[in-house]
């Protein structure tokens, strides 16, 4: 069996690479459309496909800074045996989140022992970056340089509105029943409802020759519907593999676009 099997995937992988052509742009799209093999989508499209990512992952990465030394001796991080030479530098760390809201807010349990949060509270400004992981990835191949990820920018903003929460507590439980043991009121520890108001979202929507690579408006990111996101499928989703983030099998079948 070791005899045939080497010179199968050999095969197999000399006749997948000489039917894709290499991608030309890495980090950045193509100076003209005419230079581009695919046809690159539009900023638009791309806000659609973070959305969908939004709304279908749950973890992500907050991003935010340590405090001068100076200035931490009178926050949250006082009583913490923190080294003076962090000071001013960046840290990212998973979290939780839900997409609860219908304009792309990030839901967040914060938790106010946690170091993302204390920094939020000493000043810094925050991010959540997210990157798609298709579902099929435990069996198929999929370069991760070719897939989407995303930051969003923003500021963290207390939900204090009585009204709003219990139908936040029902979506955030339903994408993290784990989280049910941290809600507000628990007697571990102090957490309260945020939600991440996004200002400016940058997108790599996978190789620059392919995908749209930039800024994406935060007008674009507010008005996806949720019909839109409901409407279009991502890498590994459905049967296109690794041919659909080539753009080799992009379609729109059965009013779901793979895009």
């Amino acid at each position: 069996m070791r005899f045939i099997l080497h010179p199968l995937l050999a095969l197999l992988a000399t006749s997948s690479a000489s039917s894709v052509p290499q991608p030309q742009h890495i980090f950045s799209n193509p100076s003209s459309s005419q230079d581009a093999s695919y046809r690159i989508p539009t900023i638009h499209e791309s806000a659609v496909q973070a959305r969908r990512i939004l709304r279908l992952s749950g973890i992500g990465t907050l991003s935010t800074i340590f405090p001068s030394s100076k200035s931490a001796e009178d926050s949250p991080h006082s009583l913490e045996n923190r080294p003076s030479t962090v000071a001013g530098t960046p840290i990212g760390l998973m979290d939780y989140y839900a997409d609860c809201e219908p304009h792309g807010n990030p839901t967040v349990l914060a938790i106010t022992i946690a170091t993302s949060f204390k920094n939020v509270a000493s000043g810094s400004n925050i991010t959540l970056s997210l990157r798609w992981q298709p579902p099929d990835a435990h069996s198929k191949f999929y370069s991760a340089a070719a897939l989407p990820r995303f930051s969003l920018i923003g500021h963290l903003e207390d939900i204090t509105d009585p009204h709003e929460t219990p139908d936040l507590v029902q979506c955030f439980v339903r994408k993290h029943p784990d989280a049910a043991a941290w809600l507000p009121g628990n007697p571990i520890h102090t957490s309260k409802w945020v939600r991440l108001v996004v200002e400016e979202v940058y997108w790599i929507g996978g190789f620059g020759d392919r995908a749209y690579i930039g800024w994406v408006p935060v007008e674009e990111w507010r008005d996806v519907t949720s019909e839109e996101i409901e409407g279009v499928r991502l890498p590994g989703e459905q049967s296109s593999g690794w041919r659909g983030w080539l753009g080799l099998g992009m379609g729109d079948e059965g009013g779901v676009t793979d895009l």
